[in-house]
């Protein structure tokens, strides 16, 4: 839902009461993610996007449905028909699990108040159950900004806290997921599964090296959603001016910086510097910490000799399995902005656990499929 964040926020402090469709399950194939919604308020005006328009109508037709009745609610399910490539399907192959439920602004006020802390920016969760004791369905509670919760229509007790819990680790990691608590002896009788919506701060890309290479790299990293900074010893190179797509340019040592900034499991390092007396001291903290990415920039000859200097550092084997180097993927790239691409994309490649290889020369799905049970579900379009 966060994906329409700022539409819902205006509706809720306008107490709009509001339709909200959620994808909370995909199997196969599919457009877009678990969590993304659209929405449709009493005037008929619709928000959002869940299958880049291959089920909309079906969906806003529910919307509609479930607004008029202000029922309990609704699951539907849309898969892949190859009969009629304009029925409601997925011609992407894939299925969706959608879940439709009324919103009345008044009756849930923590999530006006979640809503507005995403529109600000501030870090967000939001858990919507999606599964288990039917009163439950759909009902929401919210973990704001420094680890607060204000609790919405749970039931006061151990799935709120289990649930909570689940939802703050979530948000530190910066993942939307579905989770599951209960049915297990940990204090809460039923299993329910709750969908954590997770609106985090930006990810860290981390350049060092004011080169030419940097300047085009903090440019795609900011357009890839990065808070990037750019750290250089050279005050001479390291100047805002050339790199204005970097969030912070500092001048200082790069190991010396790296010791003393926040990073996290999604910080991705990329040492430009290619010279050993700013490489070796900054690549061996990094590679000590748990960050997604680090790699580092260099002829073959530099990187062989960089793993030299690196094992006589003190730099186990496991570390050095974690370094990317060179840094990139094999495009041919000649260009500053080339290798800008090659590096981005091996970070993508890298965080979403990719091959790498052409589309076109790899097997499966475009889009990894999420199994249920172990097994693909028959393909459906019903509403439960």
């Amino acid at each position: 839902m966060l994906n329409i964040a700022d539409a819902l926020h205006h509706w809720c402090r306008d107490v709009r009461p509001f339709a909200l469709a959620t994808v909370v399950d995909v199997t196969g194939s599919a457009p877009l993610p678990v969590g993304t919604s659209v929405a449709v308020d009493a005037d008929g005006t619709a928000v959002g996007s869940i299958s880049g328009g291959c089920v909309e109508g079906a969906v806003y037709e529910l919307c509609r449905q479930v607004l008029h009745d202000r029922s309990t609610p609704q699951r539907a399910s849309f898969g892949y028909s190859d009969d009629d490539a304009f029925a409601v399907g997925l011609t992407c192959g894939g299925e969706l699990d959608v879940l439709v439920q009324y919103i009345c602004p008044t009756a849930q006020p923590h999530l006006a108040a979640a809503l507005a802390d995403v529109v600000q920016g501030r870090p967000t969760a939001v858990a919507q159950v999606v599964d288990g004791p039917r009163d439950l369905i759909g009902s929401t509670l919210s973990v704001l900004a420094g680890g607060g919760v204000t609790y919405g229509t749970l039931d006061d007790g151990s799935a709120d806290r289990l649930v909570a819990a689940e939802a703050r680790a979530l948000l530190r990691a910066g993942r939307t997921a579905r989770v599951t608590v209960g049915g297990n002896g940990d204090g809460c009788p039923e299993p329910l599964t709750a969908l954590v919506h997770v609106h985090a701060s930006r990810p860290r890309m981390l350049i060092f090296g004011a080169v030419d290479f940097a300047a085009a790299l903090s440019q795609a990293g900011h357009f890839l959603g990065y808070q990037v900074t750019v750290c250089d010893a050279r005050p001479v190179f390291a100047t805002p001016a050339r790199f204005p797509y970097a969030d912070e340019v500092v001048v200082d040592w790069p190991h010396r910086y790296l010791d003393g900034t926040e990073v996290d499991a999604r910080t991705a390092v990329c040492v430009l510097t290619h010279d050993a007396k700013f490489d070796i001291p900054l690549l061996r903290r990094a590679l000590d910490l748990p960050v997604a990415y680090v790699g580092a920039m260099g002829s073959r000859r530099t990187h062989e000799a960089r793993l030299r200097l690196l094992c006589e550092a003190g730099v186990s084997e496991e570390q050095l399995a974690r370094l990317h180097s060179p840094i990139g993927l094999d495009l041919g790239a000649r260009t500053a902005e080339e290798t800008a691409v090659s590096i981005t994309a091996e970070i993508i490649a890298h965080a979403n656990q990719g091959t790498g290889l052409p589309l076109s020369r790899a097997d499966g799905p475009i889009h990894r499929p999420t199994r249920r049970h172990g097994h693909v579900r028959p393909v459906e379009a019903a509403i439960a």
